[in-house]
Parts: structure tokens; sequence; C-alpha cells
């Protein structure tokens, strides 16, 4: 075991979702050295890097070339995650030979896809291994919930995901921050309370019956709308040095235990000098381990 104190300095995970035209990848634009994956041509007009994904398996492999080598961006950004999902629908389509995803019988489709979801935040995930910022900007629908312990139901605003895939996102984020216009009610000469909304732009960073959000980082329950404000967030946060190449292939080409163990004191050093991260090391545990099993089974006795 290798038992840590303290705070850690990570990458973080953030979903930004928000109403139509509020300004999302204008704002994930100014984040730390972006790479915008862009789903749905949303960031032509806006000046960052960007490439272009009109397919799910364009996306996927863009997310794995990234794993390898992060070309020096901070923060990765998919814009947007619902649009993401889509590709992931018509990519299960044309590999399974179906014409809607109905065709897969009793909601099973759908399970698929919040599967896909599952795979493709795990590749995420090994960006935030890197050191690397992951963004997910989606866009905002204004859905009916009907809580158990309530008599009516009421509308909130909710990250337009498919009921598999939006459970999984909401979970995997560190921070769900919900981008909308500033509402103030105002009463009026006959008494009666209207909303006035005006142009101010706010970020919510706390679940309300109203809109999804949750921040794991103590921000305030809203805060402008401006990379300042979230400035905070990423103070820190550094990518990690690529992986040494070759560690895998060590490791899958040992052919003796005595071999596994000088690789295993290798990394360990590598992790003291920065060259390796504690979840890259924790990988290359695993594979050693499985390379071990391999070498030198385990007998088993009844």
């Amino acid at each position: 075991m290798r038992i840590t104190r303290g705070v850690r300095v990570t990458a973080k995970r953030i979903v930004l979702h928000g109403v139509e035209g509020i300004g999302k990848s204008t704002l994930v634009s100014q984040f730390p050295n972006p790479l915008v994956l862009d789903t749905e041509d949303g960031t032509n007009n806006i000046d960052v890097a960007r490439v272009r994904c009109d397919d799910y398996l364009t996306l996927e492999g863009a997310l794995h070339e990234l794993a390898r080598d992060a070309q020096g961006f901070q923060t990765i950004v998919i814009d947007s995650i619902d649009w993401a999902e889509r590709q992931m629908v018509d990519h299960l389509l044309r590999k399974s030979g179906k014409q809607s995803i109905e065709d897969f019988g009793f909601g099973k489709g759908w399970v698929m896809v919040g599967e896909a979801m599952a795979k493709l935040l795990d590749v995420c995930d090994t960006l935030i291994d890197r050191g690397l910022n992951v963004v997910l900007v989606g866009h905002t629908k204004v859905a009916k919930t009907n809580p158990p312990d309530m008599d009516e139901g009421y509308d909130r605003y909710e990250l337009k995901l498919t009921k598999h895939s939006a459970p999984i996102v909401k979970e995997w984020a560190d921070a769900i921050l919900f981008a909308n216009y500033k509402t103030r009610l105002v009463e009026g000469d006959d008494g009666r309370v209207r909303a006035r909304g005006g142009k101010e732009r706010v970020l919510h960073a706390e679940r309300t019956a109203a809109w999804d959000a949750k921040n794991r980082f103590g921000l305030p329950a809203e805060l402008p709308m401006t990379a300042e404000a979230l400035a905070p967030l990423f103070a820190g946060v550094t990518p990690a040095p690529a992986a040494r190449a070759g560690w895998l292939d060590r490791v899958r080409a040992a052919t003796t235990v005595e071999e596994l163990g000088q690789i295993a004191d290798e990394a360990d050093k590598a992790v003291t000098a920065g060259d390796l991260t504690e979840s890259q090391r924790n990988k290359l545990d695993g594979e050693i381990n499985k390379r071990h099993e391999q070498i030198d089974p385990q007998e088993v006795t009844a």
C-alpha cells in the first residue's frame, strides 16, 4: 500500500452546461492552453486550437492520441458532450447494422450508449492522470422531475443527455457549472411580482431544485461567468511528463520474475523523479502482476 496524506493538486474534471448562446465555448477558450475537440462546429468564430470531430471514432482517436502526447496543451475540451453522445448512437447503429437505437429492443440500445459514455470517460481519465484538465461542454434542457417525496413535480434545468448517460457524466465530474442569465424579481406598481432578466451572466456551482450543479472545491454558489473567477481551480495544475516510452513493452517482453522486479524498482525511482505519476505507476503495477502470473503461474491446490 502507498498511503499518502494531505491535499493533492490534480487536474480537474469539469462539466459546463447552460442556456443557448450564453458563451460557453468562449469561456472555455480562455481556460489554460485549451484544445477543443469540436463535435458540432461550435468554435468556428472563436480563436482557439481545435480538432474537428465529425464522428465518434475521430473523437475517441483524438483522446487516445492526446493521452500519448498532449502536445503542450493543458485543457482538453469536448464541445459538446451531447453531440458526442449522438455520435455514439450513430457509431453503434453503423457497427450493428441497425436503423434505430430502439431496434436493439427493450431499452438495450440506450444501455449500450451509457456503457459507451462510461468508456469515453475512462479515456478522459487517462488525460487527468497526465495532469490535463478535461472540460465537457453541454447544452441544457428543461425537464420535468417528480421526486418521490413530493406530491407534484416541477421543471428544472438539466444536462441535455439521455437518462443512462447523464448520471455517469454527473458522477464523473468534480464540478458541474450551470451558466445562465441573472434574473431578479421585481414588484410592480400593481403589487404583482415579475421576473426581470438582464445581460449579466453568472455560473451556478451548487445544486438547487431549479438546476444541476455541484463542486468539490468550495466555490461560491454563484460566481461571475469569467475565466478569472475560475482561475483558482487551475492553480498549481501542470501536465505531468509522459511515461517513458517502453515501460509496458519492457514488462510484456520480460521473461523472468527478476526482470520484472528490476522494472518495478526503476519505476519507483521514476515516480520520485517525477517521470511517472502515481496513477501511471499503479497501472504499471497491474501489468507487472499480470505478466508475473504468466511467467510464474501459481499452482492452485484443492
